[in-house]
């Protein structure tokens, strides 16, 4: 998507998604203006924008001014926001108040779609989040040397069915599966947290699956995966994660793929509608 003014704005939620974004966009000669939220966004991302603005979360009316103020017009919405600081962190503002007596469904896209809707009253378009991550996103294929099992491909497939509905009913995108039993499915606590539960139940050789919603607008919320999904997976001794290609970010790659294979873990990227393999 080309931008013709040379402005791209990032809502800034936590994690290093922001940062890389921030860096691959400098990279094409885009200025990169930044609404960072207090105790999310990671203060590093200061370094790596044109221009930051602090915001408390549910401070969309200052979260707009900042972005008209910079001139920008388009804008990206990458990294979470932990729907527990949601309840106790939130400092809704007028307009967000407004909006929520709007929405008849609390589902993550819902709320989402009607912040856009917001931001676009306002001149502001949210780009999907894929814009600018040549080479960020999960290919498909193996992507350590260890092939998986087919007892663990097994486990993938179920578990790439089970992720699919749990997308669907908006809980969730990653569960984790042993012996074709599910183990833990990722809520309100996010990814790491669920890995953690489902590994210790487990004991060891569980399988991980990250995949999007069926329903996935691409402006919001792709599945993300990094270094540190590999340590919390390594120290349950969960065996393989399985993500979905071409809509999942792997952030910090080179590192990820080098300690997964340290671990003696398997990563694997599936294509969207593909049937994942049984084979060896």
């Amino acid at each position: 998507m080309p931008i013709a003014d040379g402005r791209i704005g990032v809502i800034a939620g936590n994690g290093r998604f922001p940062i890389i974004f921030a860096d691959n966009a400098r990279k094409m000669g885009l200025q990169v203006y930044a609404v960072a939220h207090e105790g999310e966004t990671d203060p590093e991302l200061e370094q790596h924008v044109d221009r930051i603005h602090w915001v408390k979360i549910g401070q969309l009316n200052k979260l707009i001014n900042a972005f008209k103020t910079d001139g920008v017009r388009n804008v990206v919405m990458l990294g979470g926001i932990k729907k527990t600081h949601v309840y106790s962190h939130a400092r809704p503002d007028f307009r967000v108040l407004a909006l929520a007596t709007k929405l008849i469904l609390w589902k993550d896209d819902d709320i989402l779609r009607a912040l856009a809707a917001e931001l676009e009253k306002d001149g502001i378009t949210i780009c999907e989040s894929t814009f600018g991550l040549e080479g960020i996103l999960v290919e498909e294929g193996t992507l350590t040397s260890r092939q998986p099992t087919k007892k663990e491909w097994v486990d993938i497939r179920y578990g790439w069915d089970v992720a699919k509905e749990t997308g669907r009913l908006d809980i969730g995108q990653c569960v984790v599966i042993k012996d074709r039993v599910v183990v833990a499915v990722e809520a309100v606590e996010g990814t790491d947290e669920a890995i953690k539960r489902g590994g210790q139940l487990a004991k060891d050789g569980a399988v991980v699956v990250k995949r999007s919603k069926p329903q996935q607008d691409l402006r919001f919320d792709l599945p993300a995966v990094g270094p540190r999904t590999i340590e919390v997976m390594q120290s349950v001794k969960a065996s393989v994660l399985a993500v979905e290609a071409g809509r999942s970010v792997m952030l910090d790659r080179e590192v990820l793929l080098r300690n997964a294979e340290t671990a003696g873990i398997t990563v694997v990227g599936l294509a969207r509608e593909a049937e994942p393999s049984t084979a060896t």
